[in-house]
């Protein structure tokens, strides 16, 4: 009898598309605290901030197993 797993079928998309929402968000809070003030700090606070939240949020979860 052959022991090989059976491939789950999950694409590149479904694989990377969190990791790439993060980076993204990461690139657009970095730039906008580089860029200018008012509107721009708060754009960055959110979008760093959320990502701190997401580490979290993991690291939570990762806790429990």
């Amino acid at each position: 009898m052959s022991n090989r797993k059976k491939p789950t079928g999950q694409s590149a998309w479904r694989i990377f598309r969190w990791p790439l929402v993060i980076a993204l968000s990461s690139v657009v809070g970095l730039a906008a605290a580089l860029v200018g003030d008012g509107p721009y700090d708060v754009l960055s606070w959110v979008t760093l901030g959320g990502v701190v939240a997401v580490m979290l949020e993991a690291w939570r979860r990762a806790g429990r197993g």
